[in-house]
């Protein structure tokens, strides 16, 4: 069975990577880019959508707005990036976000920036499988209905691809990555040209009028407006989300990785915000119409609308008009479309597992999270993100407009802490450098950062107040528990560590002043044998055989039989009148500490080592029990001795074969 398993393993994953040869999973830029940039390229699949969705709600006039929206969703985005730019040269280790916080703000502000980031790389996945498993229905009439289970495939082939290691999911990721951005950027081309020719069509949404709803019959204006525009803008600057993964991924470039690491930045900036507000101006161009409830939000010449109307999102619609009369091209776009937005999920595949390993190794998480995978990935962050992620969409049905409102809360919260973070940064800084040149550019630095806490503060203001009662609570509070669970697990580790450290005291008692060894025996055959003579061969202070008198003919003829061979130990018989066998044993083992404390009592357990899942119901039960209660006991050590049966044979999965270093990797 594990020969099966393995080979499955070996299937899926790929052989063993030697740790040597870390190095060469090292990314170039042209790799790099499609794995830390597809999060924030795959928000103009959804960025618009949200703007326009919200914005609907007050009716078409209000819609007409949109690209000056989007406009303002690319100023902060822009000012984000040149942000980070400045972060990933000065924290190069990995440790972005929660780095910058934990240096300069404290530890507490750090570790609200990890929560922070951990909840929002679950939610991108989720959310970026549930757009993609929407497209993909739009496009494949077969999956309408089916698109939570589609979402919860993808989530685990992504798993599987990561888990395969960075580079490998890197090169197979790309190419899709930048089909994307070729699509795209034909599309917008062709709109433009069209647009300018005057022959540019209108969307199949164009027909219909926005009724806006009662709140809002007179627009935007008032109070009520601004809270609405408020809204719109907010739901787009989920736009700006990936940008943080580049920093907290320095480590994966090439190097210089400072330099590598800013250049794709900039790249991923300047792609996303051309993307992003191209897309908006053309599907005002075209006349796109985008509602929640497009049965109760638009009508057909004051009347309702087809009852078969499917809605497509923004950019399939804007692919249909801009490509009429060329139907692939359309279908390229919404299948490309749709590959993205999983492949964007991968970008926190590659971000959460970093962080969780370096919390991890602070102490804040498991330390299982800080070990590499054969295929030197950090597996237990991998698949606990993919679990993470996968309820999150059964929770919420792969519906996006549900769980885009408890998206950006945390990205934001990391923004706007980062951003105060890296202003103590150069204050301290220039502090102690004397060089001009140097003051000058520090101080360029920090008139940057100050530009972007005040944007990412007041976006994540604004976030707050327009999505809190839609579900950014539900965010909130994943927040507030995971930075508890997290302080706690930090306060478990240090109080073992405490526990377990030498003082003066513990070191001069560390070694027992005798050792009194116990073989625990039920009948005479080979497994007590061996016990017995691994026992002597430790020469304790004191051995002795003991066994459990449940039954009187059993005893006696255990006692006849150890005295027929002349074994060179003492056999002690505890009485048992309830024939119980764990407390008899239990209690002599106390009695012993009890009358010597400073002496170690060894308890030697012989035990069947078995080659089936169902052997194991049939032995070593009291053995089991036997050692779960001996583990409490102060002062004692349990040592298994085994006895291979037959059943074993060809179990270890080496057999025939020279040891594969990183075959069984430690855990």
């Amino acid at each position: 069975m594990s020969d099966i398993a393995d080979v499955a393993k070996r299937l899926l994953l790929g052989r063993p990577v030697r740790s040597e040869k870390l190095g060469h999973t090292l990314l170039p830029k042209r790799i790099a880019l499609p794995i830390f940039a597809s999060d924030a390229l795959s928000s103009v699949a959804y960025a618009p959508d949200e703007i326009l969705l919200t914005l609907a709600v007050a009716g078409i006039a209000a819609t007409a707005i949109s690209p000056w929206v989007g406009l303002a969703v690319v100023f902060v985005l822009l000012v984000v990036v040149a942000s980070y730019r400045q972060n990933v040269h000065a924290y190069p280790s990995g440790g972005g976000d929660y780095e910058v916080a934990t240096t300069n703000l404290g530890p507490a502000a750090g570790l609200g920036v990890a929560s922070a980031l951990l909840v929002d790389y679950v939610l991108t996945v989720a959310v970026s499988i549930s757009s993609a498993a929407q497209y993909a229905a739009s496009a494949i009439p077969a999956l309408r209905g089916h698109e939570t289970s589609a979402a919860v495939i993808a989530v685990v082939v992504l798993t599987v691809m990561n888990l395969r290691g960075v580079r490998e999911s890197g090169t197979f990721f790309a190419i899709p990555t930048y089909l994307f951005m070729a699509l795209i950027g034909l599309m917008v081309v062709t709109g433009a040209v069209r647009y300018l020719a005057g022959n540019l069509p209108a969307a199949e949404s164009a027909q219909f009028e926005l009724v806006p709803s009662a709140a809002y019959d007179q627009g935007l204006m008032g109070l009520a407006g601004a809270f609405l525009l408020a809204r719109a803008f907010a739901s787009g600057c989920a736009a700006l989300t990936g940008v943080e993964a580049i920093s907290n991924g320095v480590p994966a470039f090439r190097k210089p990785k400072s330099r590598n690491a800013a250049t794709t930045l900039l790249l991923l900036g300047t792609i996303s915000a051309t993307m992003v507000i191209s897309i908006l101006v053309l599907a005002q161009a075209t006349g796109v119409h985008y509602a929640a409830d497009p049965q109760a939000q638009l009508t057909l010449d004051g009347g309702p609308i087809p009852a078969d109307y499917d809605q497509h999102p923004t950019i399939g619609q804007l692919a249909q008009a801009i490509f009429t009369g060329f139907p692939p091209a359309f279908y390229a776009v919404s299948a490309i479309t749709g590959l993205i937005l999983v492949l964007a999920a991968n970008t926190a595949f590659n971000g959460f597992p970093v962080l969780g390993s370096i919390l991890a190794k602070d102490g804040f998480l498991p330390r299982q999270l800080h070990t590499r995978g054969d295929r030197l990935a950090f597996s237990n962050g991998i698949l606990t993100l993919a679990a993470a992620a996968v309820v999150l969409i059964l929770a919420f049905d792969a519906e996006v407009t549900r769980l885009i409102q408890l998206y950006i809360v945390g990205v934001f919260v990391s923004f706007t802490l980062s951003q105060l973070g890296m202003i103590r940064h150069w204050t301290r800084e220039l502090k102690r450098q004397p060089d001009p040149r140097t003051r000058a550019r520090m101080k360029r630095s920090r008139v940057v950062n100050g530009v972007g806490l005040a944007c990412t503060g007041s976006v994540l203001v604004i976030v707050l107040l327009t999505k809190f009662t839609h579900g950014a609570w539900i965010t909130i509070l994943a927040m507030a528990a995971l930075f508890v669970l997290m302080r706690g697990i930090r306060a478990h580790y240090d109080r073992v560590r405490d526990e377990l450290s030498l003082d003066d005291v513990s070191a001069a008692r560390a070694l027992p002043s005798r050792v009194h060894a116990l073989v625990l025996v039920s009948k005479i055959h080979k497994p007590t044998m061996r016990a017995l003579a691994y026992a002597r061969a430790s020469r304790p202070s004191v051995l002795e055989a003991v066994t459990v008198g449940v039954d009187a003919d059993e005893v006696a003829d255990l006692t006849r039989q150890w005295e027929a061979l002349d074994l060179p130990v003492p056999l002690r018989v505890l009485d048992s009148p309830y024939r119980e066998i764990g407390r008899p044993i239990l209690k002599y083992v106390r009695s012993i500490r009890r009358e010597s404390p400073r002496d170690l009592v060894v308890v030697y357990i012989p035990e069947y080592v078995v080659g089936h899942w169902w052997e194991q119901l049939l032995h070593n039960q009291s053995a089991l029990r036997l050692k779960g209660r001996l583990l409490f006991t102060p002062g004692v050590v349990v040592a298994s001795v085994p006895w291979q049966l037959a059943s074993t044979a060809g179990q270890t999965g080496l057999e025939g074969e020279d040891y594969v270093e990183g075959r069984l990797r430690r855990y």
